[in-house]
């Protein structure tokens, strides 16, 4: 998959445009601002906008075609962000640091999906947030984006059971109209949650 997105990146466009995701523009309007962790964070869109609104952030993908790009964001932004080239599986921290963890599309096969979200939340300090928007299994067939295998789109469910010891934890799943990038564009099927450690 490296590979995969190795090669989307390398256009010159930002693929999924600059501008941040609907869901944590309105989502990080609520928070205060802290040290925040964007896993899979691509081109730097959501991870840059951050930062421009005061927090520390850090962020990892397997890319490092979408690292340079979200540091030549950073840099039109006036902003700095810690972006690591790593994947889920080798990311490590020290200790919960993290006032808020955002997962925006961030799919991963299903053998290791709830192994994997489970390890980013031993770095979430008590009482910090998860945000995530995916696609939800509705979506599968729909050309406005997500992995096109069932297995790897969302269902309330399997996501409860990943995350079903947060408190407050809210859940919806909803038909939006993307338009982000040249990709995700389009009627979609999703699914956005919110819960505190």
């Amino acid at each position: 998959m490296k590979e995969f997105w190795n090669q989307r990146y390398q256009q010159s466009a930002y693929v999924y445009g600059k501008t941040p995701n609907e869901f944590v523009r309105e989502q990080l309007q609520k928070l205060s601002p802290g040290h925040i962790l964007f896993p899979a964070e691509g081109e730097g869109r959501n991870s840059v906008f951050a930062a421009t609104r005061g927090w520390k952030v850090t962020a990892f993908d397997s890319s490092v075609e979408g690292q340079k790009k979200a540091f030549q964001l950073a840099e039109e932004n006036q902003v700095s962000i810690d972006y690591q080239v790593t994947d889920f599986e080798n990311f490590e921290w020290a200790g919960p640091d993290f006032d808020c963890i955002c997962l925006i599309y961030a799919h991963q096969p299903p053998n290791v999906r709830k192994k994997y979200h489970q390890k980013l939340l031993q770095w979430l300090k008590p009482g910090g947030k998860v945000l995530l928007e995916g696609f939800s299994k509705a979506q599968l067939g729909k050309p406005s984006g997500g992995p096109p295998v069932l297995e790897m789109l969302f269902s309330k469910e399997e996501l409860l059971d990943d995350f079903g010891d947060l408190k407050n934890l809210q859940m919806e799943e909803l038909d939006i109209q993307l338009t982000e990038g040249l990709y995700h564009v389009g009627p979609a099927s999703v699914i956005r949650l919110v819960g505190e450690r």
